[in-house]
């Protein structure tokens, strides 16, 4: 997918992600989200400063949290949401605008955060949400092809999480891997690949038994 359709699909991620924070309660911002160490809120605070968060401020925040890449995205998610909702919102409209993209890191990657963060606040909450079939493909792609250590920050290796079976989207066309055949719809697919939960029954085929067994 050429990058000009991969940032039109991240802004209109964003701007639906910003759509249903609008609409949520008090109570649902400080709901639990897929990502377990993160609320609604803190997915949020990720969302709206993770892109724009400079090389200095970056640095700073690793010799802070110890060097480690993961304790510092997430706690650096949790101080960013004392800053409170409206000036979340503020900078996610910014974003949305300007199109801001983590440094050091491709257009595709601010997709995958859109898409993916997004499942994480919309399942919990039991609220809609539309995965197109089109982003699948760049998504699979970036989330597969991330060496270690960069894909401790993409939920872990999904390469090794999906060996052995071929993935099969039974909502658009496209495959990848080789083995016995899981089937599954595309927002499946994804949170499959960047380490969420998959519940049992989205996933079927000969090799189903296989992930399930890794779930």
């Amino acid at each position: 997918m050429v990058t000009a359709a991969v940032r039109d699909l991240t802004c209109a991620h964003r701007q639906g992600f910003i759509e249903t924070l609008e609409g949520l309660t008090p109570e649902q911002w400080e709901e639990p989200s897929l990502c377990s160490q993160w609320r609604v809120v803190d997915v949020a605070a990720h969302l709206a400063w993770a892109p724009v968060l400079g090389v200095g401020a970056g640095a700073a925040a690793m010799v802070r949290h110890g060097f480690s890449m993961n304790r510092m995205i997430a706690r650096s998610a949790v101080e960013w949401s004392e800053r409170g909702h409206d000036v979340i919102l503020a900078q996610l409209r910014d974003n949305a605008l300007t199109g801001a993209t983590p440094i050091g890191m491709p257009p595709v990657a601010a997709l995958a955060d859109a898409v993916v963060h997004g499942l994480d606040v919309r399942r919990p909450l039991g609220l809609p949400g539309h995965v197109p079939v089109e982003s699948l493909a760049p998504l699979a792609g970036f989330v597969l092809g991330t060496p270690w250590p960069m894909n401790v920050v993409v939920g872990g290796s999904a390469r090794r999480r999906v060996a052995g079976v071929r993935l099969v989207a039974t909502d658009t066309d496209w495959t990848c891997g080789s083995g016995p055949d899981v089937l599954a719809p595309a927002e499946a697919l994804l949170l499959l690949l960047y380490g969420r939960p998959v519940a049992a029954d989205d996933l079927t085929g000969p090799g189903a038994p296989v992930l399930r067994a890794r779930l």
